[in-house]
């Protein structure tokens, strides 16, 4: 089974205009123009942009939390996991750093840190639309998984669990 998660990617739509980030001060002039080299499809220019900034300011979410996206896009998971849990302990309140630490969690199967960390992100911001997606996919997982031992060690009825996770795969 594969479902797909979002995180709350550096997008003109979604990243850009997060309420908590807009709220926050960060370095405008050097968020805008790594904003620009991203969308234009230079991806490791605008993640050099932002980590420039974050030399100047450090402490800065908005950046932070661009420089942690990014690097999931550009595929360092570890780096974007180091950010989004410094994050998740500096800013307590915000759920898009919980909410993108469940995508990378459950991108390598770990279900119950990634439950944990999407429950978060909706006690914190309940309207949270792809955080509660995600939380969804995540339930989904783990029943597909809990229905898959059952039926590996023999409990119940193995027709009506397969049907079970016949259901919970998309169809094709």
């Amino acid at each position: 089974m594969h479902l797909f998660f979002r995180p709350h990617r550096l997008r003109l739509a979604a990243l850009l205009t997060s309420a908590w980030l807009c709220a926050l001060p960060a370095g405008a002039q050097d968020f805008d123009a790594a904003q620009a080299l991203w969308l234009q499809g230079q991806k490791t220019q605008a993640l050099q942009t932002v980590q420039a900034a974050l030399a100047l300011n450090p402490n800065d979410a908005k950046l932070r939390f661009a420089q942690a996206v990014m690097q999931m896009e550009l595929g360092q998971a570890s780096q974007a996991e180091a950010g989004l849990l410094a994050l998740t302990q500096d800013y307590p309140d915000l759920a898009d750093p919980f909410n993108n630490l469940a995508v990378l969690y459950a991108a390598r199967g770990e279900l119950d840190l990634a439950h944990a960390a999407l429950e978060q992100a909706v006690r914190l911001q309940p309207e949270h639309a792809q955080a509660q997606e995600n939380l969804g996919d995540v339930l989904l997982r783990m029943a597909a998984r809990a229905y898959g031992l059952a039926l590996k060690h023999g409990s119940g009825d193995g027709a009506a669990l397969k049907l079970k996770l016949s259901r919970l795969s998309p169809a094709r």
